[in-house]
């Protein structure tokens, strides 16, 4: 009969008429001037209701003194301690109201009461470390699972303690509706005690389930709670998509099969950052979800076929190369690099691209650049016909995007590996080779624009050739690039020039003797009459005259 009167003294202190499913309580909560120690019974002359772990729950069974106007109470307001200093020379009567003074003279035959010390408060005594402290929590408004309970208010009652203990030494008590605890989890509905061994359990005539080693508490907490909630996916959405992770682990683990199922619903409609889908990924390799229900995150989490990159990367590769925008394809292929790079976090399969496809779009870059300059050279001899405008581009700026096209594809090749046959491909272009002699010195240089970038690739030991296809390439391509050096300094577009005269020296330099003489004296012929117009090979020219005269002089000695 008691605890009926102080459960439902427990229900009238909160919203009006509104019954409440559970109420929680935090282990080691500090002490506040809010929820200062109520006087005890033998000092107050009024009885107390204490709990079991310290703190009433609700505000329930607990009664205050009645309040009566005294002296002390006057003298401990604000005002009356700052004026008690004076000595009782002010007259209480005088303030009545903030900046008025009362016309009441002072009666010399009435004494004043003499103004009395502030009472001493103690601090409360510190709580030891096992203590638990109980703090009241009231729900707003009823859930929908205990829809048909509603009609009787005295069946809400809550009859069940819930203790939750971390393995930090975290612990939370919580004051439930068996009812709704048991139907939306089986975990604790195979727990819960039956009606037999209800007394004494859990105090008042309330039952008690203890889950120990709790690995976070919060989330077991807040999974919890989203039993009781009446609005659970807004709920959701104040916890954010992190802590909506946690309370999905813990609600599959006490299988709480409508949190499950919430918990998917809110976290497949919102985005997630790396951390999260990481946190995803990791949940569903330890957890097995309901594929139903599930699946929707799953399609974000991984593809359903699990396709080769390498298709869809040399996909992307050709769309850039047949881009017409100039700033877009620079911007796309800085994204294409950056994914493709090895030290990337994208690069996940080492297998590398497709070789066959890549030197496919190779094949079509060149094929388009010879019928640039077969245009060019073939249309008129008269240098402004040559800037034909077929479209809406220039006949440069084609020359231009196809070059760009093909030092790109070669950067990537040269990155992984692939790009010995490009410099055999590039060794064989004959009929380039031919077209270079004719064509405008602002056309012809964006050929040796792509014969640097692989004299440099050789020179720096990225990418190694045979010997033979070495010579093929200085053969061809090495008078036109000291008649386009002046363009290529000029117009570097990117391009390193003194990297480019380094690397070129470094690369003769790996012929055979009788071919280098005859290079280097190319060479010296050019440099001699055009000076600066002509890349400098100073130093490979005197490495190769020690190798070839002073070694000899000493050997034959």
């Amino acid at each position: 009969m008691e605890g009926a009167q102080r459960r439902r003294g427990r229900r009238s202190g909160g919203a009006a008429g509104r019954p409440r499913g559970w109420c929680c309580s935090f282990a080691g909560a500090p002490q506040s001037p809010d929820l200062r120690p109520f006087p005890s019974p033998a000092a107050s002359g009024v009885t107390a209701a204490s709990s079991a772990v310290g703190g009433g729950v609700g505000g329930g069974g607990r009664k205050l003194p009645p309040k009566s106007p005294s002296l002390s109470s006057f003298h401990s307001s604000p005002t009356s301690s700052r004026l008690a200093g004076l000595g009782g020379l002010i007259d209480p009567r005088r303030i009545l109201s903030p900046g008025r003074v009362s016309p009441i003279d002072v009666d010399e035959s009435v004494s004043l009461p003499i103004p009395l010390p502030l009472p001493l408060q103690l601090p409360p005594p510190p709580l030891p470390h096992a203590e638990e402290v109980v703090v009241s929590v009231m729900q707003a408004a009823a859930v929908p699972l205990v829809a048909s309970r509603e009609a009787d208010a005295d069946d809400e009652a809550l009859d069940l303690r819930l203790f939750l203990r971390g393995r930090d030494g975290k612990c939370v008590v919580m004051e439930l509706d068996s009812g709704v605890l048991c139907d939306s989890s089986a975990f604790f509905a195979a727990m819960a005690p039956g009606e037999g061994d209800a007394a004494g359990d859990g105090g008042d005539g309330g039952k008690r389930i203890e889950v120990d080693g709790v690995d976070n508490v919060d989330a077991f907490r807040a999974a919890v709670e989203l039993m009781y909630e009446p609005d659970p996916l807004r709920w959701l959405a104040a916890a954010g998509v992190s802590h909506s992770i946690d309370v999905l682990e813990v609600s599959s683990s006490i299988m709480f099969e409508r949190g499950v199922k919430l918990c998917l619903s809110y976290i497949e409609a919102v985005p997630w950052n790396e951390n999260e889908e990481e946190k995803l990924k990791n949940l569903f390799a330890r957890c097995t979800f309901d594929e139903a229900i599930s699946q929707d995150v799953l399609a974000r989490l991984r593809p359903h076929s699990w396709n080769s990159s390498e298709d869809l990367t040399v996909h992307i590769i050709q769309s850039v190369t047949s881009s017409t925008n100039s700033g877009a394809r620079k911007d796309m292929q800085s994204l294409v690099n950056g994914l493709l790079s090895k030290s990337s976090v994208y690069q996940k399969d080492l297998a590398g691209l497709n070789k066959e496809s890549l030197y496919h779009i190779c094949c079509a870059c060149l094929n388009a650049l010879v019928d640039l300059f077969d245009e060019a050279t073939g249309t008129t001899d008269h240098t402004a016909q040559a800037l034909v405008i077929r479209g809406s581009k220039p006949l440069i700026e084609r020359i231009s995007h196809q070059t760009e096209n093909l030092i790109w594809i070669f950067d990537i090749l040269v990155n992984n590996d692939m790009a010995e046959e490009f410099v055999e491909l590039w060794a064989n272009q004959d009929r380039l080779i031919r077209v270079h002699e004719q064509a405008s010195p602002m056309t012809r240089y964006e050929l040796s624009r792509i014969s640097a970038g692989i004299f440099i690739a050789l020179g720096k030991g990225k990418v190694q050739c045979r010997g033979d296809l070495r010579s093929l390439l200085f053969y061809g391509w090495f008078s036109p690039m000291l008649l386009d050096f002046g363009w290529l300094q000029r117009c570097s577009k990117g391009l390193d020039v003194r990297s480019l005269e380094e690397n070129l020296g470094q690369v003769l330099l790996t012929l055979p003797l009788k071919q280098q003489q005859f290079l280097f004296e190319e060479w010296f012929q050019c440099f001699a009459s055009r000076g600066a117009e002509c890349p400098n090979l100073t130093r490979a020219f005197q490495v190769w005259w020690r190798r070839s005269f002073v070694r000899s002089s000493v050997e034959a000695s």
